[in-house]
């Protein structure tokens, strides 16, 4: 494998790329930082192919034209493991969610090895191979990279080239590299990775304890905040807290006295940013009740459904083992609900779910069959007729 360094020029970025191109597929990763900032700051880009490997310095460059057009090649494969938040700085940076995509950690939940298998535990179970970690809470904004640095940046995708194929090869052989294609399709929506401001409010942790108008109040606060981190590029817990969000909520200050009184508000707030908020309460309390936000409420289990979903449970971990699935993979206990309730967009009633485990559990909990335990396992016996039978509960 040709080690091409770090790359921090247009000539050497364009050497790379001549000498990748051609390849179907290409590892990718990223290392940025968001502690201090909104947005996530790129600080390194990663590629490997089975026969090259480097890194690129984003800061080093104006715009990443020619990088691009590789990670929104729809002829390449992206391969990445737990693709989520890549995907979500690379949008960020470039426009576009890069596609189509391999993920790893998607994979392998296909494969038993757990919902959110780690990178380096996924290395050590598939390869053999243990990774040195100790550089995962560096500051890669720094300038020069140590030889620590760009090692540990290597090998974030020095062992995704062979981890990939190994995967890739085992879900072929077992007919399940179709399972993936929804899920990657999921995974590379744009509409993950934009900022939602009118649904601000619902990230706000505790937002649930709070009544209807005051509801309408914090999502006021909430898009105000948003906005606030946006321009500022700071984190929303440095503009203001949850707990304050809440408490002007429930509160809703008119004066900016009152405002200024409350428990948790910050010390530096500006005259303008306590007009600002003064004015969302406003708009929030005068907001007519048909506008304001609703919870979604179930209705909640009664106490014998409960004990239909915890069975249900164990029917699913016992068909995913068979299959030697990750149950959280399949479904969670969310999933079975949906599928009891007859909800038409369960999960557990479409696609390779509904092959795994959706068409068993639907046919026990409409009686067609029952569980038996022979002392060390469960397993599905029929019951011809049941589903007719008013003594049998469904």
């Amino acid at each position: 494998m040709h080690d091409h360094g770090l790359v921090d020029t247009e000539a050497d970025l364009r050497v790379l790329l001549d000498a990748i191109a051609g390849s179907p597929w290409v590892a990718v990763d990223t290392e940025f930082m968001r502690e201090k900032t909104y947005f996530p700051q790129l600080c390194l880009i990663q590629l490997a192919t089975p026969d090259h490997i480097a890194c690129i310095d984003p800061l080093a460059f104006r715009e990443l034209g020619p990088l691009k057009a590789l990670l929104h090649d729809a002829a390449v494969l992206k391969v990445f493991h737990a693709a989520s938040q890549d995907l979500e700085v690379l949008y960020l940076v470039t426009g576009k969610v890069p596609g189509p995509i391999f993920d790893t950690q998607v994979a392998a939940s296909l494969l038993g090895h757990g919902e959110q298998v780690g990178y380096a535990n996924l290395v050590q179970a598939v390869l053999q191979h243990e990774l040195d970690k100790t550089q995962s809470r560096t500051d890669w904004s720094q300038r020069p990279l140590k030889s620590e640095q760009m090692s540990y940046a290597r090998d974030d995708v020095r062992y995704l080239v062979p981890l990939f194929l190994s995967l890739q090869r085992e879900l072929d052989a077992l007919g399940r590299l179709t399972w993936l294609q929804p899920e990657m399709e999921a995974l590379t929506r744009p509409e993950l990775y934009q900022a939602d401001l009118e649904g601000a409010w619902r990230r706000v942790s505790g937002h649930k304890r709070l009544k209807p108008k005051e509801l309408a109040v914090l999502r006021e606060l909430a898009s105000w905040r948003e906005n606030q981190a946006r321009e500022l590029d700071r984190p929303r817990r440095w503009i203001i807290s949850d707990d304050a969000l809440l408490l002007i909520a429930r509160t809703r200050p008119t004066e900016e006295q009152a405002l200024r009184e409350l428990r948790g508000l910050p010390k530096g707030l500006g005259e303008t940013q306590v007009r600002q908020i003064l004015q969302a309460v406003q708009k929030g309390a005068e907001a007519p009740r048909e506008t304001w936000p609703v919870l979604s409420k179930r209705r909640p289990l009664a106490e014998a459904e409960e004990v239909v979903v915890d069975v249900g449970m164990a029917l699913l971990r016992e068909l995913a083992r068979q299959q030697q699935i990750s149950p959280e993979a399949v479904a969670s206990r969310k999933d079975v609900v949906a599928l009891m309730r007859g909800e038409e967009d369960a999960a557990l009633a479409r696609g390779w779910r509904e092959q795994v485990a959706g068409t068993e559990l639907r046919r026990w909990l409409l009686g067609d069959c029952a569980l038996r335990c022979d002392g060390t396992r469960i397993r599905m016996v029929e019951l011809p007729g049941a589903a007719d039978d008013p003594n049998v509960a469904s």
